[in-house]
């Protein structure tokens, strides 16, 4: 679609300024016990969400995806700033 309004494509990942990156995940959706659907997504460690239709909770995972995704950015900027240091620290329970 070279060429194409990508904002004319329903799921489309139009962000103006942003560009154009197109990510797909899995996820798994399924009911809760209280009602509504619960959504996780198995490649993002801790990523989930629900909502009260499929729908909803679809979107819902759209929007957790992007944040894990943008918390993953802000990490990496750490990480490449010459005088921040990241140690891992071992604890015993």
């Amino acid at each position: 679609m070279i060429g194409a309004d990508p904002r004319s494509r329903p799921d489309s990942c139009y962000n103006p300024g942003q560009g154009e990156n197109a990510l797909k995940f899995n996820v798994i959706l399924g009911p809760a016990k209280e009602g509504g659907f619960n959504v996780s997504v198995p490649a993002l460690d801790g990523c989930f969400t629900q909502g009260e239709t499929e729908e909803e909770a679809l979107k819902n995972a759209k929007e957790a995806i992007l944040c894990y995704l943008e918390g993953l950015q802000k990490l990496n900027q750490i990480k490449s700033k010459p005088k921040a240091k990241i140690r891992r620290v071992e604890v015993c329970v």
